[in-house]
Order: structure tokens, then C-alpha cells, then sequence
């Protein structure tokens, strides 16, 4: 697989890399023996960059990449966030960047992963309440402390990140970008190339919708997104008929519509890498076809003008999942 760098850190990942969330939670029932053969499958496709969160499953995420690293850790770039402090049983959140919580989530991390070193750790959500200079100051010195060795930031401003990057290097910035998500376009992809940056596309086939295998009303009652403003009732019509274009545009290339989606995302530059999550290796070998997907600079354009910015109805989440995005 190519490979892309993650901003000047030093770190080459595969040009796919695997959001591993829903291996613990969020979108219906797991199972840790399937999630740890897709983990395996994604390693021997060329797959390297396994992204993580200590809120995912309230560790249970990090714990479960901590047995598959067992034997692997030089092969694997792993990276995982702080800052999104969730109540048991619950999606209520709030957002702690203190210096002393970020010193405990690191060590905590670093326990379940079962690692000396963090490749790439994510500031989740910024509140702001601590001063920048403090927070990223702290991860200095977890990076100079060997703990880390790369710092990212996650959904955060463009001027937030050229604030953040003034005082230490930051190797990525993590939001979610898509066909039906392009809010990164309005200066955060800009601000990630002024200060030498990657792009890291969470949820880039939004959630699962753009593949058109979704419905809403087929969704387990524990799946988050019966919760999501775009996957309700009311918005489905407009939404549909994105998909419904993704689908028209993928069968003129002879691809699946997330094979386009993601082909799309890795043309807007080498510096974005999309991360879509799954636990099932069927799916993981659909997304790894997007890697043989070529599109022209006629393909693409005629894409950007057919799922313009703003086409998706509803917020990106609730109104609880809103807390700390573009701070």
C-alpha cells in the first residue's frame, strides 16, 4: 500500500488507515473474535495506521488493541485521543484538556494498549477553559518524556491549530470529512498545510450512510445513530438522494459507492487519510478497493459538483456531540 506521512512527525502509515470505535461500541452488538481477525486482515492488506480513543468503550477499545499488538507493535502505528470524559452507560460528556488529566490519560492508555510509546495522541475535544499553552505544553513533555511521539488535534479551528502549532509541532488533525461532510474545506485543510499537518477523515463514508447499505430503521436500538439528526425521519429524503448520486457515480467508474467515496477523499492530497471504521473484514476489503479507484480531474470535479459543501440535512450529531467541535 502507499504510504502518506503524518505531517513532519517522522510516522509513515498506510494511505487507508482503520477507525476501530465500533469494535466496542456506538453501532450495535460486538464481537472481540471477529474485530481481532479485521484488525489482523487490515495488518496483512497494508493497513498500519489503527486509530483509537480512551472513551471508546470506556477503555474496552485500547484494551482490545492492546491483545492484538501482542507480538505486532513494530509493525502497527497506533493512535488514541484524551479529552472526552463520558459518564458510565451514557452519551453525556464533558471535555478536560488540565495537565493533570492529560498526564493520567496518557499512563492510562499506556497501560491498556500494553505500550512504552504512544505513536500519535489526539487532544479529543478542546474546551478552551485551559489555557492552550497549557495543554499543549503538557504534551511537549510527554513527547519529550518518550511517552508520546507525535501530538494531533481533533476537530479543532483553523485558528486554534495555527495557536496550537506556534508552540509545538502538532503531526495531524483529526475531523471527520466526507461527501456529505466537507466542513474542513473551510480552512482547517489550509491551515493543516500552512503549518505541515496531515488530515486524518474520521466517519469519511458518514457513518456508513454513503454506501447505501444503512436504513435507518433497520439500525440496532443500541446503535448511536437512531440518535443522529441525519439519519431521522424528516432528513432521510434529502439524504437519500445523496446516496443515491454516490451510487449513480460509482457504477459509471465499476466501483462500490464507498470505494468512490473514499477514492474522492484520497485525491483531495497526500496529506489526507481517511480512517473509516469497521469490524467486519468484508467491508475492510470494499474500502481497501477505493486504492485502485482512479479519478480523473474531470471525475472529480464533476463529483464536488454533484454533492456540493452544505448538501446533507441535519447536524453532525446531537446536540451532547456537539460539545468542543471547531474550538
Amino acid at each position: 500500500m502507499n504510504q502518506r506521512s503524518i505531517g513532519r512527525s517522522g510516522l509513515a502509515v498506510g494511505a487507508l488507515g482503520l477507525g476501530c470505535m465500533g469494535m466496542s461500541e456506538f453501532y450495535g452488538p460486538t464481537d472481540e473474535a471477529q474485530s481481532l481477525d479485521t484488525l489482523a486482515h487490515a495488518l496483512e492488506r497494508g493497513v498500519t495506521l489503527f486509530d483509537t480513543a480512551d472513551a471508546y468503550g470506556f477503555g474496552h477499545n485500547e484494551e482490545l488493541l492492546g491483545r492484538f499488538l501482542k507480538g505486532r507493535r513494530e509493525r502497527v502505528t497506533i493512535a488514541t485521543k484524551f479529552g472526552l470524559v463520558r459518564k458510565p452507560g451514557s452519551y453525556e460528556r464533558r471535555v478536560d484538556n488540565s495537565p493533570a488529566y492529560i498526564r493520567a490519560a496518557c499512563e492510562a492508555s499506556l497501560e491498556r494498549l500494553g505500550v512504552e510509546t504512544i505513536d500519535l495522541y489526539y487532544a479529543h475535544r478542546l474546551n478552551l477553559e485551559t489555557p492552550l499553552e497549557d495543554s499543549i505544553g503538557t504534551l511537549g513533555d510527554l513527547v519529550k518524556a518518550g511517552k508520546i511521539r507525535a501530538i494531533g488535534l481533533s476537530e479543532v479551528s483553523p485558528e486554534t491549530l495555527r495557536r496550537a502549532a506556534a508552540i509545538h509541532p502538532i503531526a495531524a488533525v483529526q475531523s471527520e470529512y466526507s461527501l456529505w461532510t466537507r466542513d474542513p474545506e473551510q480552512g482547517v485543510l489550509q491551515a493543516c498545510r500552512e503549518v505541515g499537518a496531515a488530515f486524518c477523515a474520521y466517519s469519511p463514508l458518514g457513518r456508513g450512510f454513503l454506501t447505501g447499505q444503512v436504513a435507518s430503521a433497520a439500525l440496532d436500538p443500541q446503535d448511536f445513530r437512531r440518535q443522529n439528526p441525519r439519519f431521522a425521519d424528516e432528513n432521510a429524503p434529502q439524504n437519500q438522494r445523496i446516496v443515491d448520486t454516490v451510487k449513480a457515480l460509482a457504477a459509471e467508474k465499476g466501483c462500490t459507492p464507498a470505494q468512490l467515496a473514499l477514492a474522492w477523499l484520497l485525491a483531495q492530497g497526500d496529506d489526507v487519510i481517511p480512517i473509516p471504521g469497521t469490524k467486519r473484514i468484508r467491508y475492510l476489503d470494499d474500502n481497501l478497493g477505493a486504492l485502485d479507484v482512479a479519478l480523473s480531474a474531470d471525475d472529480l470535479a464533476r463529483i464536488g459538483a454533484a454533492l456540493p459543501p452544505g448538501i446533507a440535512a441535519g447536524g453532525r450529531y446531537t446536540e451532547e456531540g456537539m460539545k468542543g467541535l471547531n474550538a
